[in-house]
């Protein structure tokens, strides 16, 4: 805390605020100026609060403050601000009562005055840079259970057809996906997300979290279960005492549970990403109706891929039988719960 208040008035209020304990050290303007800057690097990595702070010994603050590897705020509304506003990662004038010189300075003016539009403007920041990477994470999913097919078509040498041809693939990548995806853009932040520490500044919005996630759990779920559809179908009609089926009506059933499994996986993938270690139940299943709306889309679409003349040639697809639209329609289930078992576990083991 930094003010130009008297020593007893700063620290009253540092603490009846929360800002700081009955312990902090206080040091006057006077004080500061007898310090090196590195007592003064030293004192700012404890609770610390600076009284009768002229502006230049503000600018002083926050540059120690960066020496230390802090990610620096600054607030202010005076000419003599200017210089700690801008030398701050991020400067905060004040819209009402603050000079054009502050304000030209600034990163952020706050309109109201009011310290607590920061906390918001946080919140509501933490939540956009969450959901891009909630995005991403969806996005990613969907690319393994892709790949899969090509890859055992490769490896087995042509003995496993394609389980899922390049028409399907572009199906979930420019038709299914999209909506919900573009559903999670708008997801409200997440209860919890004020109680998270800030991130490092070199860490990157695509981050080892994000790949693991998406490529070694929800894709590697869905690649099991898409897969396992194949081969199941393939097993219902004689495998592996009669070749894999490589065209004809089984070999369009085949693929089409393939896409319809990628399909329903999706949705629950995109319902476990709305959320990070907070319950999706707690949050409210139903609360973000733009993902729903994409839900709802992308099973249409495979509906009428399955059921249109014309189109199902073009995208190797059949009419399934009640069995087969059983279990998709219930397969986002157990993912949804076994990914809340996960998530109940990680929150669980931070909190112990």
């Amino acid at each position: 805390m930094v003010t130009g208040d008297s020593k007893l008035t700063a620290k009253s209020v540092a603490v009846q605020i929360g800002l700081t304990s009955d312990q902090a050290r206080v040091i006057s303007g006077n004080e500061l100026d007898q310090m090196s800057d590195e007592e003064l690097r030293h004192a700012l990595k404890d609770e610390v609060i600076f009284a009768r702070v002229a502006p230049e010994q503000k600018y002083r603050i926050v540059k120690n403050c960066q020496a230390n590897g802090e990610v620096v705020a600054s607030t202010g509304d005076g000419v003599n601000d200017a210089p700690a506003l801008k030398q701050a990662d991020i400067g905060i004038a004040m819209g009402m009562t603050g000079t054009d010189v502050a304000k030209d300075a600034a990163n952020m003016i706050l309109t109201d005055d009011n310290f607590a539009s920061i906390v918001a403007v946080i919140e509501e920041g933490r939540a956009v840079y969450s959901n891009i990477r909630k995005f991403l994470t969806y996005i990613l999913t969907s690319n393994v259970p892709e790949a899969i097919p090509s890859v055992l078509f490769l490896f087995s040498a042509g003995l496993i057809p394609l389980p899922m041809t390049v028409m399907q693939i572009l199906t979930v990548d420019l038709g299914t996906d999209m909506l919900p995806a573009l559903g999670l853009g708008a997801e409200a932040a997440d209860p919890d997300i004020m109680k998270q520490p800030p991130r490092k500044r070199s860490e990157h919005l695509l981050n080892k979290g994000v790949i693991i996630k998406a490529f070694c759990w929800y894709g590697l779920l869905s690649s099991i279960i898409s897969t396992a559809a194949y081969f199941f179908v393939n097993y219902q009609n004689g495998w592996p005492n009669v070749a894999l089926a490589a065209n004809g009506s089984i070999y369009m059933r085949a693929t089409t549970m393939v896409l319809g499994a990628i399909v329903f996986t999706q949705v629950a993938n995109v319902l476990n990403c709305r959320t990070n270690t907070v319950s999706v139940f707690k949050k409210g299943l139903f609360e973000n109706k733009n993902i729903w709306y994409g839900i709802i889309f992308e099973i249409i679409l495979f509906v009428i891929l399955t059921i249109t003349p014309g189109i199902q040639q073009v995208f190797n697809t059949t009419i399934l039988t009640a069995s087969d639209w059983l279990f998709l329609f219930l397969l986002p289930i157990p993912l949804v719960l076994l990914d809340e078992l996960r998530k109940w576990l990680m929150y669980h083991h931070k909190n112990i």
